[in-house]
């Protein structure tokens, strides 16, 4: 349902500023374009007051000009802090000016700065973090000070920032607050009193992202779980969780550490912000957990895909927005990794198929542009974290498991805190696996689109058995892939990887047993085009618009599907949503019978559908109807998203619909 946006889609990621169907945004791009100085160090003392919500802050930053003759530069500041005055090493001020629309502050220098000498420059600024101010990424609450708790994100710009989520830091961190808080973040850390204030100061030596962090009060729940110490800062009813969250913290670290090899802080902290906020979001040594993803069993998905950041974004880290795929990739594919050990093979191959449906939204632009994207939105999180998922995934398949967990351990030992590209990571994977790997990067990171597989075939009766003798073709002129075949005999099956290159493969295949079926890549190993992909992938953008309430492309993108397969319950009851919503009941009665005629999938379409038609007819005026739909509810015993209650619920008292304020 859309009622409270349906569980199956991941309404966590569908916050954006950019069109969708893979619009770019040219200023997105402008804003992270390639900076024009290299900063390596900060040194911050900051305030925070709980009761009046403020921060005040001086900032020093040390930063060495990449350009000749430096006489200006922009940084990226929260536009809730006012900035008083910024000076330079002698403490004289600097010209400043300040640009609400992209979030910055530009300093122009009386005199050239020479490149690659190092130069230091001082903000001094305050201001009110309420949460409810305009934040650098729309929509996304990535700071705020509230009288019993407040939380500093790197993406809040709560400091000066240059090179957004490329330019590696150092810093030396004083934060001050009153007596009674708690300042939580990574990092060697010590506390000193100061009358009825206390200093916390948290030194990174290395160069990473350790700009964020959380202001407590109380102890943490610490968990001992697998040789790790997780420190649980949890509220209200999500206390309840804080044990089994740290206890599959302990789990999550374990694991990675023996794949990935040791992470760059030994134990973490979990701590929870506030609705408006990422789901999560991973610093050095610390995680923040939305209250909407602390539930009572653990998530293991979010868990894992922050926890992986920890090597995958605080150890190593993209050079330029172009390579994010290199964290956000590898994050998405931690869930899937933790899926397979976990729950098994066959749930992380469910996984991996959501994710390509995922990645195939966008499927007009490159990898490699990433940075084209508006951060944060879901063509950036398809490109960067689904499709780079995949890309990983099909890695795995080429290179082996061996070579593949290898490559990524070299990885990690070889670039730890330091920046990489695309081409570092082929690097280590070419020498890991005796492999060139070139045609894979370029097809999979370089270029756009994915195949769609034609197979032809014949039999032939040989002398020690068959010969099946074909060939593949698919539409990309320059596409590359190793892919397997599945031959089903009447014996035991036959398979065989063939080398598909250019529009058209032939392959011949020898077999004991006569051959009844040829199957081509049986496993789903390759990102691929199918009949069923199409429509999974018209659906998952017509439900990226329903979240945008833009109602007249998400029917398009729907009726894409049921162009491809008219049987579709799920496009069908897609449809009957938008009616719904549109109070065009006999429409959207119409599309739920066609969604309980259809092929039912997914099984929830069914009971949903006959509480949908429950609800029309109570709006109607139809009481016996409903009544008889709700009862079809309860008897098919599918309790999605709490069907069954909710079915129940209006048996005993009709549905009313809720009257918008407009009408």
């Amino acid at each position: 349902m859309y009622r409270d946006l349906h569980p199956f889609v991941t309404a966590g990621r569908r916050l954006a500023l950019c069109l969708l169907a893979g619009v770019l945004c040219l200023a997105a791009q402008d804003r992270h374009a390639a900076p024009r100085l290299d900063v390596d160090a900060y040194a911050i003392d900051a305030e925070v007051s709980p009761n009046t919500q403020t921060l005040t802050a001086k900032v020093t930053m040390r930063f060495v000009p990449v350009d000749d003759s430096l006489t200006s530069a922009a940084f990226e500041l929260n536009n809730a802090l006012n900035v008083s005055r910024v000076v330079d090493d002698k403490g004289k001020q600097i010209q400043s000016s300040r640009n609400q629309q992209d979030f910055t502050v530009r300093l122009n220098f009386d005199s050239p700065l020479p490149k690659g000498q190092p130069a230091t420059v001082t903000f001094y600024y305050d201001g009110h973090l309420t949460g409810q101010e305009d934040s650098p990424v729309y929509g996304i609450k990535f700071a705020a000070i509230h009288p019993d708790f407040a939380y500093f994100m790197y993406p809040a710009r709560w400091l000066p920032v240059s090179g957004y989520t490329t330019d590696r830091f150092a810093a030396n961190m004083r934060v001050t607050v009153p007596a009674g808080y708690t300042v939580v973040a990574g990092g060697v850390s010590t506390a000193s009193q100061a009358g009825d204030k206390t200093a916390y100061t948290f030194q990174f030596e290395r160069p990473s992202f350790p700009a964020s962090f959380a202001v407590v009060k109380g102890d943490p729940v610490k968990v001992q779980s697998e040789g790790v110490t997780t420190s649980v800062y949890f509220r209200d009813a999500e206390t309840k969780a804080a044990q089994a969250y740290g206890d599959e913290t302990g789990k999550i670290m374990s694991y990675f550490t023996g794949i990935l090899g040791l992470p760059p802080y030994a134990d973490l902290t979990l701590v929870e912000t506030e609705a408006g906020a990422p789901n999560g979001y991973a610093a050095p040594g610390l995680v923040f957990l939305a209250p909407r993803a602390i539930g009572s069993a653990p998530n293991g998905k979010l868990l894992a895909n922050q926890i992986s950041r920890e090597w995958f974004e605080d150890l190593v880290s993209p050079a330029t927005r172009n390579h994010l795929w290199l964290s956000n990739g590898p994050a998405t594919y931690a869930e899937a990794l933790w899926t397979e050990h976990d729950s098994g093979k066959a749930a992380m191959e469910s996984q991996m198929r959501d994710t390509v449906i995922e990645a195939l939204t966008v499927d007009n632009v490159p990898v490699i542009q990433s940075a084209r994207l508006e951060d944060y939105s879901p063509e950036m999180w398809a490109l960067t974290g689904s499709k780079g998922a995949a890309v990983l995934n099909m890695l795995r398949y080429v290179i082996g498991d061996d070579k593949f967990f290898a490559t990524l351990k070299a990885y990690i030992a070889q670039y730890s805190w330091k920046s990489t590209t695309t081409d570092d990571f082929r690097k280590v994977a070419e020498t890991v696996s005796g492999q060139d790997l070139g045609y894979f990067f370029i097809q999979w990171i370089e270029s756009s689109g994915a195949p769609e597989f034609k197979l032809e075939y014949t039999i032939y009766r040989v002398q020690k058995g068959f010969r099946v003798m074909g060939k593949i073709s698919q539409d990309l002129d320059t596409f590359r892939m190793p892919v397997m075949l599945k031959i089903e005999t009447e014996g035991n099956p036959e398979e065989k990887r063939v080398e598909v290159v250019g529009t058209s493969s032939e392959f011949s295949v020898d077999t004991f047993g006569k051959p009844k079926n040829v199957i081509i890549d049986p496993d789903d190993q390759v990102m691929r085009y199918g009949n069923d992909v199409r429509v999974a992938v018209a659906i998952r953008k017509g439900e990226e618009f329903m979240e945008l309430s833009e109602y007249g492309e998400a029917l398009m993108e729907y009726q894409k599907a049921l162009t491809t397969n008219r049987n579709s319950s799920l496009a069908h009851y897609r449809i009957a949503e938008v009616f719904f919503l549109q109070n065009n009941y006999q429409s959207a009665a119409n599309e739920f019978r066609s969604a309980l005629n259809g092929d039912s999938q997914p099984k929830w379409t069914e009971v949903w559908a006959h509480i949908y038609l429950g609800e029309i007819f109570d709006i109607t005026g139809q009481r016996e109807r409903a009544v008889n739909e709700y009862n079809l509810a309860i008897r098919t015993k599918d309790n999605t998203q709490g069907a069954q209650a909710v079915a129940e619920k209006y048996l005993k008292q009709p549905y009313q619909r809720e009257r918008r304020t407009d009408q």
